[in-house]
């Protein structure tokens, strides 16, 4: 999925290529080890989802990026980057990005302790560029962790509830894609109405795009992840498909006595077939196409910026529904 060319904004090609040495700068410390450890999965690429949403929405894809632009796209980017190392530590992930995990590789001490210093200079960027955006990145540290929280209170409950779902993802993805988009509009100096229209898309989008991950790794290959396919059903993490096919009077007899516990291979296929081939897949999709809907409409309430920048991002939105299977 390339999001620069789905938005249709062919400048921030150019801003992106300004971001990575940045990115680079902003973790290396002259130590050798630590080096390797924080600029290990920067490395190995990524789509860079959120500091282009950060820096489409400073921009809106007609002006060149400013140094704070930028640092406000690194700051965020930080914050994911940081995710994905505890979460691969709690996971007891092997592969990341198509390459050697950073717990896997340097032991889950070192991937914990990097993690918390790439948090550690988000933060000191995102004070450089005034209180508001600190306080912004603080808050929404604490809604990663909220929801990574209830994620995880949540592992092997057969009982969890849609609204549960909602609430968690929430939290752990959809919070930073808000926060992207409304540190992109901050350093931008865009009206306080766009400020909130953007950040409310942010917010939609994240719901998107967590939803279709969980989509993904029922019906997705370990090629196309970048990490073993049935994950989280493996470990007990119970998403939107998952718990449709629960609800399904058909399905869901066959899959509940396999859920509850870890899941060895053979097990973990059996499950991800009855969801895949149950009508929940349908289902997770009419719910992932609804968000683009409430997506589109927050891009459309912000009046100010140009054109092209509302329809990039309800493209975007409805691009992530549209490229599912059966969407």
């Amino acid at each position: 999925m390339n999001v620069v060319e789905l938005l249709g904004l062919p400048a921030l090609e150019e801003q992106l290529k300004r971001l990575e040495p940045l990115l680079v700068e902003s973790v290396v410390t002259g130590d050798g080890f630590l080096d390797e450890v924080t600029t290990h999965l920067l490395a190995a690429g990524g789509k860079r989802l959120r500091p282009v949403l950060a820096l489409a929405t400073a921009t809106a894809g007609a002006r060149p990026a400013t140094r704070e632009d930028l640092l406000g796209a690194v700051a965020v980017e930080l914050v994911h980057l940081a995710s994905l190392y505890h979460d691969d530590v709690m996971d007891e992930a092997t592969m990341r990005r198509n390459v050697e995990s950073v717990n896997s590789r340097f032991g889950n001490l070192v991937a914990i302790v990097a993690g918390d210093f790439l948090l550690a200079r988000s933060a000191e960027i995102a004070a450089g560029l005034g209180t508001e955006i600190a306080g912004l990145l603080a808050s929404t540290l604490g809604e990663l962790c909220q929801g990574q929280v209830a994620e995880v209170r949540a592992a092997f409950q057969i009982g969890r509830s849609q609204d549960d779902y909602s609430n968690a993802i929430a939290g752990k993805t959809a919070s930073l894609m808000a926060t992207s988009c409304r540190i992109g509009a901050l350093t931008g100096g865009l009206p306080r109405s766009e400020i909130e229209a953007f950040t409310s898309f942010g917010r939609y989008f994240g719901m998107i795009f967590q939803v279709r991950d969980d989509i993904l790794d029922v019906v997705g290959t370990e090629a196309e992840l970048g990490k073993p396919a049935g994950q989280d059903l493996a470990e007990g993490i119970y998403t939107l498909p998952v718990l449709l096919a629960l609800a399904d009077p058909v399905a869901g007899p066959e899959l509940r006595p396999l859920l509850g516990l870890p899941l060895g291979q053979p097990e973990r296929d059996k499950a991800r077939s009855i969801v895949a081939e149950s009508g929940a897949i349908e289902e997770s999709v009419v719910v992932a196409r609804r968000y683009a809907e409430l997506a589109a409409a927050a891009a459309a309430a912000a009046s100010g910026p140009s054109a092209a920048l509302v329809t990039g991002f309800a493209d975007l939105a409805h691009s992530l529904v549209d490229s599912l299977p059966s969407a």
